[in-house]
């Protein structure tokens, strides 16, 4: 009998679910179906620069589990770029859990910097100083690489 699958840890979800060649519409397309544990091999490994073991360790599976996940992954992408195939990203399942994001906060006044879980609302002081003049110190203002709007505090 195979051993249960443990829950594997994704830092968020990807800014866009399908990729495909330009000027082709989805529906006359072959489709490739990335998981998102795929996904989250390919950011952590050739995105952020892992290495196989610190990648497997953040999505808390083993360094063989993340080895098959991320040569899988990269065989599908490949496919896709070679045949021009829409690529797919599927959405969370059962055996994943996204990991909450954080914001980053730096006051005014003392210059601390902390960080709040995102959905929790507007802080109401400086943890430090008690002091109310602080900002949010991730945010440029401007729109993201993957398009989100600018987070306004």
């Amino acid at each position: 009998m195979p051993r249960p699958r443990c829950c594997r840890f994704i830092a968020g979800a990807p800014c866009a679910k399908v990729f495909k060649p330009a000027g082709q519409p989805t529906a006359s397309r072959e489709e490739v179906s990335l998981s998102l544990e795929e996904y989250e091999s390919i950011r952590l490994a050739d995105h952020e620069g892992l290495y196989q073991e610190e990648a497997a360790r953040q999505m808390g599976v083993s360094r063989q589990t993340f080895g098959r996940a991320i040569a899988q992954a990269r065989a599908k992408v490949a496919r896709a770029l070679v045949l021009g195939l829409v690529l797919r990203i599927e959405a969370a399942t059962a055996e994943t859990a996204l990991m909450p994001q954080l914001r980053q906060f730096r006051c005014d006044h003392c210059a601390h910097v902390w960080q709040e879980p995102f959905g929790t609302g507007r802080p109401k002081h400086c943890p430090v100083c008690r002091a109310h003049e602080f900002h949010r110190s991730d945010c440029t203002g401007t729109v993201s690489p993957c398009g989100h709007p600018p987070c306004i505090e």
